[in-house]
């Protein structure tokens, strides 16, 4: 089955989705040419004098250019500014100082590692499955740690050792936007979209927990399908097929002490959060409700105060200076990120400016007036048009500081929520990452699965995935539809 997997009409087919896609630039590049052409635009929108009219209020929108005398001096004086006060720099910054701790101890990876072994053979996918999903924390723990590591349980158990490579993969990868936990892909996107909201609306902000009700919720129901795609799909298609015995360096394993203590350590910091927020007068108590600029700052503590104890305890940290050299190494892991950032700040600050952000929004916002009212019908087109995008653009970030200043205003002005927006925009960019090749981590896979069948080829884990990539966007689109519908909340 394998051959003519691979000569398939849809494998060549794929096969120049690859080669188009690599004809894209760097997403640094990217953002350099988009700041190009956001000079350039706004320069001939002035000059053609045009003007968008907002919905509802009647007020007029005009554009200002970049290239002129005012905006390059606005733009060389502001462009330390611009990437400063980029909301999703500082944010990540200080959550990535946490994270780093617990990584650095073996935190997160003994999680991972005890929900994975600590199963019944007979939800092994489910488990597998689940904690790619929840290895989404840790930013690449999920690719380098856990994939292997599923090929060798699901070989253990008697299984095709590829499925439990896919299975995996399509929990980090496919349900990259769920958790139970708020992590550094939240803080990143809230950050966006904060940005792109107050393009129409200054001083407003989306919170990192905008969409923590549904990612909880998600967390299972993706499970649960991966599950059943694994169980139903993959594992019959794999079965009978032959493999080598791959090989696999055993991790440490978790330390049953070091948990105990950080469960804990968990209930104290969650009983002093409590304190310092609900009561009348807390600091974290303000007249709106719980102080959401207070969740990073919580967050880097919790992940930093957990690695610490699970460190001492478990031996980890033996040298004086191991926690603050995980906070200098999960530094040193975002200089790509940076760079991208600054590029990206300044693409974001030029758009919102020149006035081209409003005037794209209200001019799509009247162009689309006549799906007035049909908030669900636009969600649902956005989430396709963010999937085909994410075959072509890899980064989630550097997508949505593309999407988020056109889209987000622009869906405002017709009655769909930001936090709306940005979920849908979520389950699309996740569910297509394990079916092109432009995915950076797709290589990386492909070799832990050539551990077991030397010659496997793109084609074959496409073939893999395509029916995960499918059943994630049926499952996660009709349950936000259902979410939507019954009006529930997406978070907080």
């Amino acid at each position: 089955m394998t051959a003519p997997m691979e000569n398939s009409f849809w494998v060549r087919r794929l096969s120049a989705l690859e080669k188009l896609g690599n004809r894209l630039p760097q997403p640094v590049v990217l953002f350099i040419a988009l700041a190009v052409l956001i000079a350039l635009a706004s320069t001939l929108a002035h000059w053609l004098q045009w003007q968008a009219r907002v919905p509802g209020s009647g007020e007029v929108l005009s554009a200002r250019s970049v290239l002129s005398v005012e905006g390059i001096r606005w733009a060389l004086t502001s462009a330390v500014d611009n990437f400063t006060g980029f909301a999703p720099v500082g944010a990540v910054l200080v959550t990535m100082l946490g994270l780093g701790v617990a990584e650095r101890a073996g935190l997160l990876q003994a999680l991972l590692l005890r929900l994975v072994m600590a199963v019944h053979p007979r939800y092994l996918s489910f488990a597998v499955v689940l904690a790619g999903i929840l290895s989404n924390l840790a930013f690449d723990v999920g690719y380098v740690l856990l994939i292997p590591l599923a090929g060798v349980l699901f070989q253990v158990a008697g299984r095709p050792p590829l499925a439990g490579i896919a299975a995996c993969f399509a929990g980090v990868s496919a349900g990259y936007s769920a958790n139970f936990l708020l992590g550094p892909a939240d803080v990143i996107l809230a950050g966006l979209s904060s940005e792109a909201l107050q393009l129409v609306k200054p001083q407003a902000q989306v919170s990192v927990a905008a969409n923590y009700y549904f990612a909880a919720a998600s967390t299972v129901v993706l499970a649960l399908t991966g599950m059943w795609v694994t169980e139903r799909v993959v594992s019959p298609y794999l079965r009978g097929q032959p493999v080598e015995s791959g090989t696999q360096d055993a991790p440490p394993a978790p330390h049953p002490k070091g948990l105990r203590w950080v469960l804990v350590y968990s209930l104290v910091f969650a009983l002093i959060v409590l304190g310092v927020a609900l009561p009348d007068g807390a600091p974290l108590r303000t007249e709106q409700g719980f102080a959401l600029q207070a969740l990073v700052p919580l967050i880097a503590l919790y992940a930093a105060g957990a690695g610490w104890v699970y460190g001492k305890v478990s031996g980890s940290f033996k040298q004086p200076g191991a926690a603050t050299e995980g906070m200098e190494q999960a530094m040193a892991s975002l200089a790509g990120y940076l760079v991208l950032m600054f590029f990206a700040a300044q693409a974001v600050a030029w758009f919102g400016w020149s006035g081209l952000g409003q005037l794209l929004a209200a001019t799509g916002a009247n162009w689309l007036v006549g799906f007035d009212g049909q908030v669900l019908l636009l969600l649902l087109l956005f989430i396709l048009i963010s999937a085909f995008i994410n075959l072509f653009v890899g980064s989630a970030s550097a997508k949505w500081g593309l999407l988020a200043p056109v889209f987000v205003p622009m869906l405002l002005l017709l009655g769909v929520a930001p936090e709306q927006t940005q979920m849908a925009y979520r389950i699309g960019d996740s569910v297509t990452n394990i079916i092109t090749p432009l995915m950076p981590y797709f290589g990386v896979v492909l070799a832990f699965a050539a551990r077991y069948r030397p010659k496997i080829g793109v084609g074959t884990l496409i073939a893999m995935m395509l029916p995960y990539s499918l059943a994630f966007l049926l499952v996660w689109t009709a349950m936000f539809t259902l979410w939507l519908l019954l009006g529930w909340p997406l978070g907080f």
